[in-house]
């Protein structure tokens, strides 16, 4: 006998013939032939120096700064809307006033609460990527916004990092396979992507002011390929430029940064647009490639792009020309995304069955299973009378919360609401709240450091929590952290869990050996006493409106977990790159003294043991790889394709889903290398006691490093060793290849 159906249960119900029809639906790979067909278009060049000629002065720079907190002006009388923008990361955010940030308190602008950047990353699917970005496209043209402030995919270059749940991963492979066809779901909704944040922006201390030093052949190889990527292959329109220094130049004026390398290099045709309040002047910006400035505290007209900009050209020292170009640049991203003449722009849809579907999915898709020892998961509801939950996370929300911007969701499930909908009415579910989030006023928190939680447990909730677990059959504790703990313009000040969730999680254990720890979160965090504690672990995300139902489903057994860490998880803070390097955060100027090493490449080139490694997720089946084949073992050029074909065994009983990683390594590399790199991978579903034959292609030109000489990729001759796993520290098998 099942519950009663709550209404949570039968939106459910809507909700699961749309996730399977849209399984089926998303099937197809980014790699399609539709793809790049969303390029920024140079076929109206004629109509555009029309329009311009016809535009003042004064209109022209009205165009190239905001009059409003998220648009810049149109020109009625010559046909030119505004152009709209809004923040997109986490889904589409509520309609903000136009000239403060308070909400417009309207009704109608709820949205999709999608997962987090984090949780995109740990599918290592692209497939999933892409349909990420034509869900939430399709909510940005249905609030009738232009320009989509994301994706957001910085190299996570430190565990502490305020935005690392909103970034992607710490390797540059990765990120750029899953930047692409995210910009390419979006941007066939007409709608431009607007890439973020150009570039080298990895931490939020001093984010507004420090001077990034990085070596050039770390800046080509570590944090500039997604950025390559997709403006190359996804034809990302729009891009914005960060807070920080790079060389000694903000970003917003950075002559080689904007225009060397991203109009000139990479020929972007598209707009560059300031984060907000992140410009410094004038003259300085425009010549060196900033085309947009958004977001000062000031009046609209005196940001550095409004009356500055107008005396500027009066005064000689920009020439109207140049700020013809900007403008060009933005009536050109307007063209392509129809908003001039509409009458062909597509329609969009919001707050869908099909896209709760699609966030479903996705945040299934990156659930990952980091411990299962005794096996106490799937649940097994047989043997199971009372079920205990404990852990403020089972019930709380990460729609809205901490500094960046959040989501307004009409939709949103936790844990527990999930677990009882869908578990027999005859099983009893017990809640505990455990452990109550609070911290120290910002008076005792040390200045560039996010909030400092009280790890001191109320001894009545405590109490509580104890008495349900002896009294239960199993545990669940949801423990972890939150989107105010993690949160956009303040780095965390070290690995420690929050609130005292260690000290719980131990006791409830000591009275119920079945304890199942949960975490949600979307950062590493110091596991160590825990995972030497717990026998079950498991890791999710601010996974969105359906992320309770998401993780249910995996803790139940309906879904097979297949989730990998995208980044390290490491044993103690000091064993990560930037921190083993004292490199982090820096004062004025910080030196990324780890040069390429970020992340895994680092704990390998070191021989550190991580608690959980890069690429790391169980199943509840396990999987064999058998017959790799090359298509040639030797005589590979520069212009070729290593295909890979191989057999995914699932050796166990149920079916599921693996992610085959291939790594690269050169043993006898005349420069610096990592002992080894991800140059490609592919997630399966397999039957239970079955197998699926696979190939996976690498291009030659993936085995390049940057000569800095020669300023130029080059391709090393020899031999190189090919990894076959399902993390960066579980080979199953390695062959070797010969480059000329």
């Amino acid at each position: 006998m099942k519950r009663k159906l709550q209404p949570i249960t039968l939106a459910l119900l809507i909700f699961v013939l749309a996730a399977c029809k849209n399984m089926q639906s998303t099937s197809r790979s980014f790699d399609a032939p539709n793809k790049g067909a969303n390029a920024i278009s140079l076929d109206y060049e004629n109509e555009i120096s029309n329009l311009i000629s016809k535009l003042t002065l004064e209109e022209k720079v009205g165009m190239l700064h905001g009059n409003s907190k998220f648009t810049t002006a149109g020109v009625k009388r010559l046909g030119i809307p505004e152009l709209t923008m809004t923040d997109g990361p986490l889904g589409i955010r509520e309609e903000i006033s136009r000239d403060t940030w308070k909400p417009r308190g309207w009704t109608n602008d709820f949205a999709t609460f999608y997962p987090a950047g984090g949780a995109i990353a740990a599918t290592w699917n692209p497939d999933m990527a892409y349909l990420f970005g034509q869900s939430i496209g399709a909510e940005a043209r249905d609030r009738n916004k232009d320009v989509l402030l994301a994706p957001a995919f910085n190299i996570i270059r430190t565990p502490l990092g305020g935005r690392t749940y909103e970034y992607f991963t710490e390797d540059p492979f990765l990120n750029k396979k899953l930047a692409v066809p995210y910009v390419i779901g979006v941007q066939e909704n007409d709608v431009s992507a607007c890439i973020k944040h150009y570039a080298v922006n990895n931490q939020e201390t001093n984010r507004g002011t420090v001077d990034v030093i990085v070596d050039e052949r770390t800046l080509r190889e570590v944090y500039l390929p997604a950025f390559h990527d997709a403006v190359v292959e996804g034809k990302a329109s729009s891009i914005m430029g960060a807070y920080n220094k790079f060389r000694g130049d903000y970003l917003n004026e950075n002559n080689y940064l904007l225009k060397d390398i991203l109009k000139g290099e990479w020929n972007f045709k598209g707009v560059v647009i300031s984060d907000w309040n992140a410009v410094h002047s004038t003259a300085r910006s425009l010549k060196n490639g900033l085309d947009i400035e958004m977001g000062t505290e000031v009046d609209f007209e005196d940001y550095y792009f409004a009356k500055p900009l107008i005396a500027a050209v009066r005064n000689n020292e920009v020439a109207e020309s140049e700020v013809d170009e900007s403008v060009r640049r933005v009536l050109r991203v307007m063209y392509t995304i129809k908003s001039i003449d509409s009458t062909s722009r597509k329609l969009g849809s919001r707050n869908t069955a099909t896209h709760l579907a699609d966030a479903y999915n996705i945040a299934s898709e990156a659930v990952v299973l980091l411990k299962n020892e005794k096996q106490l998961l799937p649940l097994n509801l047989k043997g199971i009378k009372k079920l205990g939950i404990i852990g403020a996370n089972a019930t709380r929300k990460y729609g809205l919360g901490g500094f960046g911007a959040g989501v307004k969701t009409k939709t949103e499930i936790t844990p527990l609401e999930a677990l009882k909908a869908k578990i027999p009415s005859h099983i009893e579910i017990k809640y505990a709240e455990g452990y109550k989030e609070k911290y120290f006023s910002d008076e005792e928190v040390k200045q560039n450091q996010g909030k400092k939680t009280v790890n001191q447990l109320d001894e009545n909730l405590l109490a509580e929590a104890k008495k349900l677990a002896k009294e239960s059959d199993v545990v669940l504790i949801f423990a972890g952290s939150n989107r105010d703990y993690e949160s956009e313009a303040a780095d965390r000040a070290d690995l420690e869990l929050p609130f005292g969730q260690v000290e719980l999680i131990k006791a409830i254990k000591e009275v119920n050996p079945k304890t199942i720890a949960v975490f949600i979160a979307g950062a590493p965090y110091d596991l160590n006493e825990v995972n030497s504690e717990i026998s079950t672990l498991v890791w999710s995300w601010f996974n969105g409106s359906e992320g309770g139902n998401a993780l249910a489903d995996v803790l139940l057994g309906n879904v097979n977990p297949s989730g990998k860490l995208p980044w390290t998880m490491p044993k103690r803070i000091e064993d990560s790159p930037a921190h083993a390097t004292n490199s982090f955060p820096g004062t004025d100027k910080v030196e990324y003294k780890e040069g390429i090493l970020v992340g895994y490449r680092w704990f390998d080139a070191k021989n550190i043991e991580p608690l959980y490694p890069f690429g790391y997720g169980l199943s509840y089946t396990t999987f064999n790889v058998k017959n790799v084949q090359v298509n040639k073992k030797n005589n590979y050029n520069a212009n070729d394709t290593l295909e890979v074909s191989l057999d995914v065994q699932n050796t166990g009983s149920k079916s599921g889903k693996e992610v085959i990683q291939l790594y690269l390594s050169k043993p006898d590399s005349k420069i610096q290398r990592s002992v080894k790199e991800l140059k490609g991978f592919k997630k399966v579903f397999v039957k239970a006691d079955s197998s699926e034959r696979i190939t996976i292609n690498i291009p030659i030109k993936e085995f390049a490093y940057y000569n800095v000489s020669k300023s130029e990729w080059e391709v090393e001759s020899g031999e190189y060793i090919i990894h076959i796993g399902n993390s960066s520290r579980n080979i199953f098998q390695t062959i070797t290849i010969t480059v000329e």
